[in-house]
């Protein structure tokens, strides 16, 4: 099968464009032939820091296609259908949060290729309503958004939440999200381009992460803030966060160390918490939601498997506004 690996080299020149010998799904397991794979971060991460350069990996977490082939003792997946891909391996029950939750994509191989092999519970009916496309980018992003909003945020409608960092695939999911149950929803950025993007976006305001947040969204005015960049931005926090907020803390974009005000959180008793990706009961549920909201991802740009190094460049240059998209066969 063809299909891009790393290994040998750091970073995106790691990448390579190989045929791999084809395998078979074993008990408890389906065979997918990909239509639809979609990049995330944590690409990036893993090919900057392997462990072991010389041990390759097919990248790829989110992915979407037709089951080929099912392992002994499959029951409740059936060849021929069109699948989404879970792509949290050995996670179900939501409060059971293991301690490192296995991911497709490294060093289990992913979805940039033409077949995946995954437990059969991970192989979930694709909602009729999305394109290959669409349903290729949606998992991993689109299960963080989830579990950060509702299940550790518990946002209700018409609470104000702020989301920093608007362009990519969890802060887009996020605010459509938001925006589909009645929330008001405040966005930021430092790119024009991204904040004129996101203002075509069902959200109430989008704000360069320069300025003056109080003047913008006003003192003590949000209730929920999801929060992916860390010190850049988080001591701007607490000049619009209410008295009982939620910071829902899921990623570190601009370093790992913050300096917490411990005032301005024991005496308005705002809560900061952590969350990373989803259960597989939060997945189904994630799905069912976009289904009944008819959100559909957004699908910044599309590339080719063969040109899939071009399409990381694009994500390591943070111009992508969405998800990019890889499709599997060229037409």
């Amino acid at each position: 099968m063809r299909a891009i690996i790393h290994a040998g080299t750091r970073g995106i020149h790691g990448l390579q464009y190989t045929q791999q010998a084809n395998r078979y799904p074993g008990k408890g397991e389906v065979k997918v032939r990909l239509k639809a794979a979609g990049l995330n971060h944590r690409d990036l991460f893993l090919m900057n820091s392997p462990v072991d350069l010389e041990a390759s990996f097919i990248p790829g977490s989110d992915g979407a296609g037709i089951v080929e082939a099912v392992g002994e003792g499959v029951t409740n997946v059936k060849i021929g259908a069109e699948v989404i891909i879970n792509p949290c391996l050995g996670w179900e029950n939501m409060n059971q949060v293991p301690v490192v939750p296995e991911i497709l994509g490294g060093p289990t191989d992913g979805t940039l290729a033409e077949f995946v092999i995954i437990p059969q519970e991970n192989a979930i009916e694709k909602p009729s309503y999305l394109s290959w496309e669409e349903a290729g980018v949606l998992s991993l992003s689109a299960m963080t958004a989830y579990r950060a909003l509702f299940t550790k945020g518990n946002l209700q409608p018409g609470e104000h939440v702020l989301i920093p960092g608007i362009g990519g695939g969890v802060a887009t999911y996020a605010a459509m999200m938001a925006a589909a149950i009645g929330a008001k929803v405040s966005v930021t950025s430092r790119r024009e381009e991204k904040l004129e993007m996101a203002r075509k976006m069902p959200i109430n305001q989008a704000v360069d992460s320069r300025s003056d947040w109080k003047e913008s969204m006003g003192s003590g005015s949000v209730d929920l803030i999801l929060d992916s960049i860390g010190p850049a931005t988080f001591q701007k926090y607490f000049d619009v966060i209410k008295p009982n907020g939620r910071i829902v803390m899921f990623g570190s974009s601009s370093g790992d160390d913050i300096t917490i005000p411990t005032r301005a959180i024991f005496f308005p008793q705002i809560t900061i918490t952590g969350t990373s990706m989803a259960s597989g009961q939060e997945y189904k549920d994630m799905v069912d939601f976009m289904e009944k909201h008819s959100i559909h991802p957004m699908v910044d740009s599309t590339y080719f498997l063969k040109d899939t190094a071009l399409a990381y460049e694009r994500m390591e240059k943070g111009e992508q506004l969405g998800n990019i998209s890889i499709l599997i066969r060229e037409e």
